[in-house]
């Protein structure tokens, strides 16, 4: 009798758990994609409030607005998820040891080197000319995750875990020792290998072709029509990004290494008690977010067409921004967090030279509103978006 009962009732349980974890895994895309389309709402919306408050010295204001907001919205996703794919990294690290890794944006340069090597030695090859650019992004993306993980457990063995039990100025002076370590040695690298023609300081990334941009449509602008488009590489990009998110989620919440890590992150002193091997989970924490910071760096290169050595330093700062906006050591914030500052970078480096009759150049200030978001943050909600407000444990 008991053992029908256990069988009556082991597929409706193994149903229940099948439901948690698709909700677990899939929910927070749901939560990012709500986001999306809040922030672009918001964002439009007080492009348009703006242009009607401005539009007396300028009739034709809001017509030009409009005619720019879709390409806003969509320049503002891509950047976006260039930012939330570095800061999953930050937020693995820092959910485990509370600890706030600045050398991560070398190592999300080196994915970027990584990427920029294979396509020159491809392409010196004579391999590059017809071959499958999906391919071709499936081998930088591996090669890019294998070097920077690998680097990460490296970084973290020799550079991190000896200063463990120190102060926590300790450690962090330590990451940006090794952040300019990485910077130079890139650079010695770069410049000298191979002997016979090295790469080079600002080398090219080169790659298969990836085609024309894609048309999406166009808006009416006077008597023209301004086109509104999106690169392959772009969509590329997008794509890639939210399946490391599902993949992440699936990992952490899904799965005994999650549990683990979960664990470590709640209580190290009780995870190691109950039979978890701290050192290996905080180095496969370290493999896991140096892995996803060397995607986004491979795909960063393979964006832009060029790296150089210090690439990662501002995207890096920028990202630990999204990572505090979102909630530093929530997986799901980093990626919101990323979007909204993708979206607030987009916007203010599209509209501001428009709305100041050009005196004012976009471009050049929207670093001024990526940190001003930081101090914001950090003054008015240091728990971020989603983050939750926590007290120490004494």
């Amino acid at each position: 009798m008991a053992a029908e009962a256990k069988a009556s009732t082991s597929p409706l349980s193994a149903q229940r758990s099948l439901g948690e974890v698709l909700r677990t895994v899939f929910a927070p895309v749901g939560q990012l994609f709500l986001f999306i389309v809040g922030s672009a709402g918001a964002l439009s919306l007080f492009v348009v409030v703006l242009s009607l408050l401005l539009s007396s010295g300028q009739p034709d204001l809001l017509q030009r607005a409009l005619s720019v907001l879709p390409q806003a919205i969509i320049d503002g996703t891509v950047r976006g998820f260039l930012f939330a794919t570095i800061a999953l990294g930050y937020t693995m690290v820092y959910g485990v040891l509370e600890f706030i890794n600045f050398a991560h944006g070398e190592i999300f340069m080196i994915g970027g080197v990584v990427g920029a090597y294979i396509g020159l030695f491809m392409n010196n090859a004579g391999l590059l000319d017809g071959f499958p650019p999906l391919l071709f992004v499936l081998i930088v993306v591996l090669a890019g995750m294998v070097v920077s993980g690998s680097l990460a457990v490296l970084v973290e063995r020799t550079a991190y875990r000896p200063l463990r039990g120190a102060p926590r100025l300790v450690p962090l002076i330590s990451a940006i020792g090794v952040s300019l370590i990485l910077q130079d040695l890139a650079r010695l690298f770069m410049t000298n290998f191979p002997p016979s023609e090295p790469m080079g300081f600002n080398a090219r990334y080169q790659t298969p072709d990836y085609g024309s941009v894609i048309r999406l449509f166009e808006m009416p602008l006077g008597d023209r029509m301004v086109p509104v488009v999106l690169s392959p590489r772009d969509l590329i990009f997008i794509v890639v990004a939210v399946l490391m998110l599902i993949g992440l989620n699936y990992l952490v919440n899904a799965t005994r290494l999650g549990k683990a890590i979960r664990a470590t992150a709640q209580d190290m002193s009780t995870a190691s008690l109950m039979g978890i091997n701290v050192n290996q989970v905080i180095a496969l924490t370290f493999l896991i977010g140096g892995a996803l910071g060397g995607a986004a760096g491979a795909l960063f290169g393979l964006r832009v067409g060029a790296v150089n050595p210090y690439m990662g330093f501002i995207p890096g700062l920028k990202a630990f921004t999204a990572a505090v906006l979102g909630g530093i050591g929530n997986i799901t914030g980093a990626m919101v967090g990323g979007i909204v500052l993708g979206f607030l970078e987009a916007f203010v480096a599209i509209y501001l030279s428009l709305f100041t009759g050009g005196a004012f150049s976009g471009a050049a200030y929207a670093d001024i509103a990526a940190f001003s978001i930081l101090i914001f943050i950090l003054i008015f909600r240091p728990e971020g978006l989603l983050g939750e407000a926590t007290t120490q444990k004494v």
